[in-house]
Protein backbone atom coordinates (compact mmCIF):
# COMPACT_ATOMS: atom_id res chain seq x y z
CA UNK A 1 0.00 0.00 0.00
CA UNK A 2 1.71 3.39 -0.35
CA UNK A 3 -0.14 6.91 -0.17
CA UNK A 4 -0.03 8.04 -3.93
CA UNK A 5 -2.34 5.12 -4.98
CA UNK A 6 -4.86 5.55 -2.25
CA UNK A 7 -5.08 9.46 -3.13
CA UNK A 8 -5.57 9.52 -6.38
CA UNK A 9 -8.74 6.74 -5.99
CA UNK A 10 -11.85 8.84 -5.74
CA UNK A 11 -14.12 8.24 -3.08
CA UNK A 12 -16.46 11.07 -1.53
CA UNK A 13 -18.40 10.64 1.49
CA UNK A 14 -20.83 8.18 0.48
CA UNK A 15 -19.37 6.88 -2.30
CA UNK A 16 -16.45 5.08 -0.51
CA UNK A 17 -16.51 2.15 -2.50
CA UNK A 18 -13.48 2.21 -4.52
CA UNK A 19 -11.43 2.72 -1.72
CA UNK A 20 -12.84 0.06 0.26
CA UNK A 21 -12.50 -2.35 -2.53
CA UNK A 22 -8.70 -1.16 -2.30
CA UNK A 23 -8.39 -1.45 1.52
CA UNK A 24 -10.18 -4.69 1.28
CA UNK A 25 -7.59 -6.24 -1.16
CA UNK A 26 -4.92 -4.88 0.64
CA UNK A 27 -5.57 -6.22 4.53
CA UNK A 28 -6.77 -9.77 2.96
CA UNK A 29 -3.03 -9.76 1.37
CA UNK A 30 -1.49 -9.04 4.99
CA UNK A 31 -3.33 -12.21 6.46
CA UNK A 32 -6.33 -9.62 8.26
CA UNK A 33 -10.38 -10.77 8.54
CA UNK A 34 -11.90 -7.31 7.79
CA UNK A 35 -15.72 -7.24 8.03
CA UNK A 36 -18.01 -4.33 6.37
CA UNK A 37 -20.26 -2.86 8.84
CA UNK A 38 -23.68 -1.60 8.24
CA UNK A 39 -22.63 2.01 7.61
CA UNK A 40 -19.85 0.82 4.91
CA UNK A 41 -17.12 1.29 7.71
CA UNK A 42 -13.76 -1.40 7.60
CA UNK A 43 -13.38 -2.72 10.27
CA UNK A 44 -10.50 -5.37 11.66
CA UNK A 45 -9.74 -6.61 14.76
CA UNK A 46 -5.98 -7.13 15.59
CA UNK A 47 -5.80 -8.69 19.55
CA UNK A 48 -3.23 -8.18 22.07
CA UNK A 49 -1.02 -10.24 24.52
CA UNK A 50 -2.00 -8.18 27.82
CA UNK A 51 -4.34 -9.48 30.49
CA UNK A 52 -7.37 -7.51 31.39
CA UNK A 53 -6.73 -5.65 28.01
CA UNK A 54 -8.17 -2.30 26.85
CA UNK A 55 -9.76 -2.11 23.64
CA UNK A 56 -8.40 0.62 21.54
CA UNK A 57 -10.86 1.48 18.19
CA UNK A 58 -8.36 3.81 16.34
CA UNK A 59 -10.20 5.32 13.29
CA UNK A 60 -9.98 7.14 9.74
CA UNK A 61 -12.10 8.33 7.52
CA UNK A 62 -12.07 6.49 4.06
CA UNK A 63 -14.32 9.49 2.56
CA UNK A 64 -12.74 12.93 0.60
CA UNK A 65 -14.45 15.75 -0.15
CA UNK A 66 -16.53 16.51 -3.16
CA UNK A 67 -19.57 17.18 -5.33
CA UNK A 68 -22.82 15.21 -5.90
CA UNK A 69 -24.70 16.29 -9.03
CA UNK A 70 -28.10 17.78 -8.60
CA UNK A 71 -29.35 18.74 -12.19
CA UNK A 72 -28.50 20.22 -15.22
CA UNK A 73 -28.84 23.72 -17.59
CA UNK A 74 -30.69 23.44 -20.60
CA UNK A 75 -27.23 23.98 -22.54
CA UNK A 76 -25.87 20.75 -20.73
CA UNK A 77 -23.72 21.98 -17.47
CA UNK A 78 -24.18 20.14 -14.17
CA UNK A 79 -25.33 21.68 -11.64
CA UNK A 80 -23.70 20.09 -7.95
CA UNK A 81 -23.76 20.93 -4.75
CA UNK A 82 -20.90 20.30 -1.95
CA UNK A 83 -20.26 16.50 0.01
CA UNK A 84 -18.66 18.00 2.96
CA UNK A 85 -17.26 21.63 3.59
CA UNK A 86 -15.77 22.86 0.20
CA UNK A 87 -15.25 26.55 -0.01
CA UNK A 88 -16.93 27.60 -3.44
CA UNK A 89 -13.28 30.39 -3.59
CA UNK A 90 -11.27 27.41 -4.17
CA UNK A 91 -13.08 25.36 -7.00
CA UNK A 92 -13.75 27.61 -9.72
CA UNK A 93 -11.62 26.57 -13.24
CA UNK A 94 -10.60 23.08 -11.50
CA UNK A 95 -10.76 20.04 -12.93
CA UNK A 96 -12.54 16.87 -11.94
CA UNK A 97 -13.75 13.45 -12.60
CA UNK A 98 -17.22 13.01 -12.67
CA UNK A 99 -19.02 9.59 -11.83
CA UNK A 100 -17.69 6.31 -11.89
CA UNK A 101 -16.79 6.26 -15.69
CA UNK A 102 -14.49 9.06 -14.69
CA UNK A 103 -15.59 11.48 -17.13
CA UNK A 104 -13.41 14.94 -17.51
CA UNK A 105 -14.80 17.88 -16.24
CA UNK A 106 -13.82 21.55 -15.14
CA UNK A 107 -15.73 23.76 -12.59
CA UNK A 108 -16.91 26.84 -14.22
CA UNK A 109 -18.75 30.16 -13.63
CA UNK A 110 -18.97 33.77 -15.26
CA UNK A 111 -15.77 34.89 -16.66
CA UNK A 112 -14.60 37.98 -14.36
CA UNK A 113 -14.73 40.22 -17.29
CA UNK A 114 -18.28 39.36 -17.54
CA UNK A 115 -19.28 39.97 -13.95
CA UNK A 116 -20.92 43.10 -12.54
CA UNK A 117 -19.04 45.38 -9.97
CA UNK A 118 -21.58 44.05 -7.27
CA UNK A 119 -20.21 40.38 -8.83
CA UNK A 120 -16.66 40.74 -7.97
CA UNK A 121 -17.59 41.94 -4.93
CA UNK A 122 -19.07 38.90 -3.22
CA UNK A 123 -17.89 35.52 -3.18
CA UNK A 124 -19.59 33.28 -5.47
CA UNK A 125 -21.71 30.59 -4.16
CA UNK A 126 -22.75 26.82 -5.70
CA UNK A 127 -25.87 28.18 -7.55
CA UNK A 128 -23.40 30.39 -9.22
CA UNK A 129 -21.11 27.70 -10.89
CA UNK A 130 -21.65 24.72 -13.24
CA UNK A 131 -19.44 21.88 -14.23
CA UNK A 132 -18.64 21.56 -17.94
CA UNK A 133 -18.72 18.18 -19.32
CA UNK A 134 -18.83 18.84 -22.46
CA UNK A 135 -22.32 17.68 -22.92
CA UNK A 136 -24.02 19.61 -26.06
CA UNK A 137 -27.61 19.50 -24.19
CA UNK A 138 -29.92 18.88 -21.10
CA UNK A 139 -30.45 15.25 -22.68
CA UNK A 140 -26.69 14.31 -22.99
CA UNK A 141 -25.62 15.64 -19.75
CA UNK A 142 -28.36 13.76 -17.92
CA UNK A 143 -27.50 10.70 -19.54
CA UNK A 144 -23.99 10.84 -18.50
CA UNK A 145 -24.52 12.41 -15.10
CA UNK A 146 -28.10 11.90 -13.82
CA UNK A 147 -28.99 13.32 -10.22
CA UNK A 148 -26.90 11.69 -7.37
CA UNK A 149 -23.70 11.35 -9.00
CA UNK A 150 -20.63 11.96 -7.22
CA UNK A 151 -17.72 14.48 -8.89
CA UNK A 152 -14.18 14.44 -7.27
CA UNK A 153 -11.02 16.72 -7.80
CA UNK A 154 -8.42 15.34 -10.57
CA UNK A 155 -5.59 16.11 -9.00
CA UNK A 156 -2.10 13.92 -8.96
CA UNK A 157 -0.09 13.18 -6.92
CA UNK A 158 2.86 15.27 -6.63
CA UNK A 159 5.95 15.37 -3.63
CA UNK A 160 7.62 18.50 -4.39
CA UNK A 161 10.23 21.09 -2.38
CA UNK A 162 11.62 19.33 1.27
CA UNK A 163 9.61 16.45 1.64
CA UNK A 164 6.38 17.89 0.36
CA UNK A 165 3.40 16.20 -0.83
CA UNK A 166 0.58 17.76 -2.91
CA UNK A 167 -2.65 15.93 -3.85
CA UNK A 168 -6.49 15.33 -3.19
CA UNK A 169 -7.61 13.48 0.01
CA UNK A 170 -4.66 13.75 2.22
CA UNK A 171 -7.24 14.40 4.65
CA UNK A 172 -7.48 11.26 5.64
CA UNK A 173 -5.88 9.11 3.37
CA UNK A 174 -3.15 9.64 5.50
CA UNK A 175 -4.95 8.47 8.38
CA UNK A 176 -5.81 5.55 6.45
CA UNK A 177 -2.37 4.69 5.45
CA UNK A 178 -1.14 4.88 8.94
CA UNK A 179 -3.92 2.64 10.31
CA UNK A 180 -2.42 -0.04 7.52
CA UNK A 181 0.79 -0.16 8.39
CA UNK A 182 -0.34 0.05 12.55
CA UNK A 183 -2.30 -3.36 11.29
CA UNK A 184 0.92 -4.83 9.15
CA UNK A 185 3.49 -4.76 11.40
CA UNK A 186 4.28 -7.94 12.96
CA UNK A 187 4.32 -7.20 16.80
CA UNK A 188 1.23 -6.87 18.34
CA UNK A 189 0.31 -4.33 21.23
CA UNK A 190 -0.43 -5.07 25.01
CA UNK A 191 -4.17 -3.81 24.15
CA UNK A 192 -6.98 -4.93 20.97
CA UNK A 193 -6.35 -2.73 18.39
CA UNK A 194 -10.02 -2.18 16.28
CA UNK A 195 -8.88 -0.44 13.59
CA UNK A 196 -11.81 1.36 12.07
CA UNK A 197 -11.72 2.93 8.49
CA UNK A 198 -14.73 4.97 8.60
CA UNK A 199 -17.36 5.71 6.08
CA UNK A 200 -18.91 9.63 5.60
CA UNK A 201 -16.95 11.61 8.16
CA UNK A 202 -16.97 14.55 5.36
CA UNK A 203 -21.10 14.84 6.38
CA UNK A 204 -21.33 14.22 10.00
CA UNK A 205 -19.15 11.65 10.78
CA UNK A 206 -21.28 9.18 10.05
CA UNK A 207 -19.43 5.77 9.90
CA UNK A 208 -17.39 6.68 13.28
CA UNK A 209 -20.67 6.73 15.02
CA UNK A 210 -21.98 3.58 14.43
CA UNK A 211 -18.85 1.99 14.77
CA UNK A 212 -17.92 3.31 18.05
CA UNK A 213 -21.31 1.90 19.24
CA UNK A 214 -21.09 -1.34 18.16
CA UNK A 215 -17.51 -1.38 19.15
CA UNK A 216 -17.43 -0.53 22.21
CA UNK A 217 -13.98 1.07 22.55
CA UNK A 218 -12.45 1.70 25.89
CA UNK A 219 -10.66 4.52 24.20
CA UNK A 220 -10.60 5.72 21.16
CA UNK A 221 -8.08 7.58 18.76
CA UNK A 222 -8.91 9.82 15.71
CA UNK A 223 -6.41 9.73 13.31
CA UNK A 224 -6.91 13.29 11.26
CA UNK A 225 -5.38 15.39 8.59
CA UNK A 226 -5.98 19.14 10.15
CA UNK A 227 -5.98 22.51 8.59
CA UNK A 228 -3.14 24.07 8.75
CA UNK A 229 -2.75 27.89 8.44
CA UNK A 230 1.81 28.74 9.14
CA UNK A 231 1.76 30.64 5.99
CA UNK A 232 4.27 33.65 6.38
CA UNK A 233 1.46 36.72 6.91
CA UNK A 234 -0.03 34.57 10.30
CA UNK A 235 1.31 35.46 12.98
CA UNK A 236 2.74 32.67 15.26
CA UNK A 237 0.37 32.56 18.10
CA UNK A 238 -2.67 32.61 15.73
CA UNK A 239 -1.29 29.35 13.76
CA UNK A 240 -3.04 26.39 14.21
CA UNK A 241 -0.43 23.93 13.70
CA UNK A 242 2.97 23.86 11.31
CA UNK A 243 3.87 21.59 8.72
CA UNK A 244 7.65 19.80 9.68
CA UNK A 245 7.15 19.89 12.98
CA UNK A 246 5.36 17.14 13.94
CA UNK A 247 2.14 15.50 14.51
CA UNK A 248 -0.46 17.73 15.90
CA UNK A 249 -2.46 16.72 19.25
CA UNK A 250 -4.94 17.80 19.96
CA UNK A 251 -6.57 19.30 23.27
CA UNK A 252 -10.21 19.94 22.31
CA UNK A 253 -12.23 21.76 18.70
CA UNK A 254 -16.01 22.12 18.07
CA UNK A 255 -16.73 18.47 18.59
CA UNK A 256 -15.07 17.53 21.62
CA UNK A 257 -12.62 18.14 24.54
CA UNK A 258 -10.25 15.12 24.53
CA UNK A 259 -9.69 13.69 28.08
CA UNK A 260 -7.26 15.73 29.89
CA UNK A 261 -4.91 12.11 31.56
CA UNK A 262 -4.90 10.93 27.96
CA UNK A 263 -3.98 13.98 26.27
CA UNK A 264 -1.20 14.13 28.97
CA UNK A 265 -0.26 10.99 29.10
CA UNK A 266 0.35 10.99 24.88
CA UNK A 267 2.60 13.87 25.51
CA UNK A 268 4.31 11.61 27.95
CA UNK A 269 4.51 8.85 25.49
CA UNK A 270 5.95 11.78 22.30
CA UNK A 271 8.74 13.18 24.66
CA UNK A 272 9.52 9.81 26.34
CA UNK A 273 9.60 8.61 22.45
CA UNK A 274 11.34 11.27 20.82
CA UNK A 275 8.48 12.02 18.58
CA UNK A 276 7.85 15.20 16.41
CA UNK A 277 4.87 16.81 18.13
CA UNK A 278 3.00 19.91 18.56
CA UNK A 279 -0.41 20.75 20.72
CA UNK A 280 -3.05 22.00 18.16
CA UNK A 281 -3.40 25.90 18.40
CA UNK A 282 -6.92 26.29 18.06
CA UNK A 283 -10.64 25.17 18.39
CA UNK A 284 -11.95 24.19 15.60
CA UNK A 285 -12.94 22.34 13.08
CA UNK A 286 -14.57 18.78 14.38
CA UNK A 287 -13.36 15.53 13.73
CA UNK A 288 -14.49 11.62 15.09
CA UNK A 289 -12.97 12.56 18.31
CA UNK A 290 -16.42 13.92 18.68
CA UNK A 291 -19.41 10.84 18.08
CA UNK A 292 -16.40 8.53 19.69
CA UNK A 293 -16.46 10.22 22.95
CA UNK A 294 -19.60 10.88 23.23
CA UNK A 295 -20.47 6.83 22.12
CA UNK A 296 -22.76 4.79 25.09
CA UNK A 297 -21.40 6.08 28.69
CA UNK A 298 -18.52 8.22 27.04
CA UNK A 299 -15.27 6.96 25.82
CA UNK A 300 -11.95 9.07 26.28
CA UNK A 301 -10.55 10.11 23.14
CA UNK A 302 -7.57 11.70 21.68
CA UNK A 303 -6.99 13.20 18.07
CA UNK A 304 -3.30 13.10 16.16
CA UNK A 305 -3.52 15.33 13.16
CA UNK A 306 -1.00 15.28 10.00
CA UNK A 307 -1.44 18.99 9.56
CA UNK A 308 -2.54 20.02 5.68
CA UNK A 309 -2.35 23.37 4.31
CA UNK A 310 -5.36 24.39 1.70
CA UNK A 311 -7.40 21.64 3.57
CA UNK A 312 -10.38 20.38 1.40
CA UNK A 313 -9.63 21.84 -1.33
CA UNK A 314 -8.00 20.30 -4.96
CA UNK A 315 -4.53 20.69 -3.74
CA UNK A 316 -3.94 20.12 -0.08
CA UNK A 317 -0.13 20.11 1.18
CA UNK A 318 1.38 18.28 3.78
CA UNK A 319 5.08 17.23 4.61
CA UNK A 320 5.99 13.55 4.64
CA UNK A 321 8.10 13.88 7.99
CA UNK A 322 4.22 14.60 9.38
CA UNK A 323 2.71 11.47 8.40
CA UNK A 324 5.68 9.40 9.60
CA UNK A 325 5.08 11.06 13.14
CA UNK A 326 1.16 10.50 13.00
CA UNK A 327 2.16 6.81 12.72
CA UNK A 328 4.84 6.78 15.35
CA UNK A 329 2.83 8.57 18.19
CA UNK A 330 0.16 6.31 17.35
CA UNK A 331 2.00 3.30 17.35
CA UNK A 332 3.68 4.19 20.82
CA UNK A 333 0.67 5.21 22.37
CA UNK A 334 -1.02 2.12 21.61
CA UNK A 335 2.31 -0.15 22.89
CA UNK A 336 1.66 2.81 26.69
CA UNK A 337 -1.82 1.34 26.93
Amino acid sequence: MDLKTMTEINAPAGYEQPLRRYLLEQLKAIGMEPVIDRMGNVVVVKEGTGENRKRVMVSAHMDEVGFIVTGATEEGFLKVQSLGGVDPRVIISKRVQVGDDKLPGVIGAAPIHLQSAADRKRVLGYGDVYVDIGAADKKEAEAKAPKGTPVCFDTPYVEYGEGYICAKALDDRVGCYNIFRLLAREEQFPCDLVAVFSSEEEVGCRGAKGAAFAQAPDIGIALEGTTCNDLGDVPDPLKVCVTGEGVAVSFGDNSSLVNRNLFRHTLKIAQEQGVRHQVKGSVSGGNEGGVMQRSRQGIPTIVLSVPCRYIHSPSTVCKASDVEDQFELARALLMSL
